[in-house]
């Protein structure tokens, strides 16, 4: 398979996941994440997201220098989207260990939700400015 059908099945993935992680941020954010099912759904639904923005990543940069080369970006949305990414999964990670503690909703859970969303428009936003790509038909070798 060629880098650049990769690509195309890693960001349709990527469509998909993003509108069923942002679906179940919306339940979350209208039921005050009570519901332990849906938040366990979330919480699955969030590493298959994070799984494949690592992946889209890697077939962009493969595994050097990430950081060096997101921060030589000239998109500061691709820059921000980056930082945006970081947050939002260090504090999912604090925001989990504390519902396994508690099974309760907590400020950090809140302060991830924030970040997540912003992060999910942006995300939103950069797939939108690439719509070309998706429409592209891909030559079979």
């Amino acid at each position: 398979m060629t880098k650049a059908r990769k690509l195309k099945l890693c960001d349709w993935t990527l469509v998909f996941t993003t509108a069923f992680i942002l679906a179940s941020s919306m339940q979350l954010e209208a039921t005050g994440s009570r519901g332990t099912v849906w938040v366990w759904t979330h919480v699955v639904i969030g590493c298959l997201f994070f799984a494949n923005v690592i992946w889209h990543l890697y077939l962009h940069f493969n595994w050097k220098s990430w950081v060096q080369r997101l921060r030589k970006q000239k998109s500061p949305v691709t820059r921000w989207l980056a930082i945006l990414a970081f947050l939002t999964l260090v504090s999912a990670l604090f925001a989990v260990l504390h519902w396994i503690g508690s099974y309760v909703h907590s400020p950090i859970g809140a302060v991830h939700g924030k970040i997540g969303f912003i992060f999910l428009i942006l995300a939103i936003g950069h797939t939108i400015k690439r719509l070309r790509f998706f429409k592209q038909k891909q030559h079979s070798h």
